[in-house]
């Protein structure tokens, strides 16, 4: 089922208009798993980053050992073509995705060399910035590079983030506050995440149990140079207790406000506002 509506999708070379299939039964990506894909966005006319999330398709590709068979640039141009025939003020999910075609050793392992590509445009609105999510803590944990390919965007990677959610659903919440295997904070199920405590911010180290988002470098690098210290630091569930303001960073909505994370409740503060509007600030000098 589609995620969004007024979908376009680029495939074998051109253009076609609609959620088109575009795997076979016995490519390895449908039933070994092997695909990988990312996430840019275009709202208010602007495609912050657009040329950082093609360049991670690709990375991704290679940590999953699949082969990336066009230059990020390409993916950028074809990801423009595609985005201009949308109607002025549209919002609209880029996901550039590749997956493994054959299989070798048994068709366990891809076939290097075997891979195809697919970009799929879907116009899906802008969040509303005062809409806040609720987190909870959840039994499942982010796995480490000895288990999972925590240094891809993979599709593998995306059912154990899906129980992840489901049972913070369960339970009441928005989202789930997640661990790492020694218990600290790593990441919300569905994007990264900061607080701020005492006018000051923190967000997890990336210790390479969970993707540290472009958006998040972006959020990092804007609030410092507005003037904030910002910290990368271990944090505990107590951390997180004790914060002033907890917020949301993932390239779909760009901020989210928290409004409690289980019995703890949160205003939409000041540092979260400003992460918002340095964000749409710095994007303003990334037009489509």
């Amino acid at each position: 089922m589609a995620f969004g509506t007024n979908i376009r999708t680029w495939f074998e070379g051109e253009w076609h208009e609609g959620d088109i299939p575009v795997m076979r039964a016995a490519d390895h990506g449908l039933w070994q798993g092997s695909s990988v894909f990312d996430g840019a966005r275009l709202f208010d006319g602007l495609v912050p980053d657009l040329d950082l999330h093609c360049a991670r398709v690709n990375r991704s590709a290679d940590a999953l050992m699949i082969t990336p068979t066009l230059e990020p640039q390409t993916i950028v141009e074809i990801a423009r073509e595609g985005l201009r025939k949308y109607p002025k003020g549209a919002a609209v999910y880029v996901r550039p995705m590749y997956w493994a075609v054959a299989g070798s050793d048994l068709g366990v392992a891809p076939m290097r060399g075997e891979t195809r590509f697919a970009l799929c445009l879907e116009e899906v609105a802008m969040p509303d910035p005062e809409a806040a999510t609720t987190l909870t803590t959840t039994q499942f944990r982010r796995p480490v590079l000895a288990d999972n390919v925590c240094n891809a965007k993979a599709g593998c990677l995306y059912p154990n983030n899906a129980r992840m959610l489901v049972e913070a659903q369960a339970k009441g919440f928005g989202n789930a506050l997640v661990q790492d295997a020694q218990g600290n904070v790593a990441e919300s199920a569905t994007a990264n995440i900061f607080m701020a405590r005492d006018g000051e911010i923190f967000t997890p180290i990336a210790n390479g149990t969970f993707l540290a988002g472009i958006t998040r470098a972006r959020h990092i690098a804007n609030l410092r140079s507005a003037g904030f210290k910002v910290h990368e630091a271990v944090l505990t569930l107590a951390d997180f207790h004790a914060a002033d303001e907890v917020f949301l960073s993932g390239n779909f909505a760009k901020v989210t406000p928290v409004a409690a994370f289980e019995d703890t409740r949160f205003e939409i503060g000041p540092i979260t506002r400003a992460a918002r509007e340095s964000y749409w600030d710095w994007a303003l000098g990334a037009p489509l």
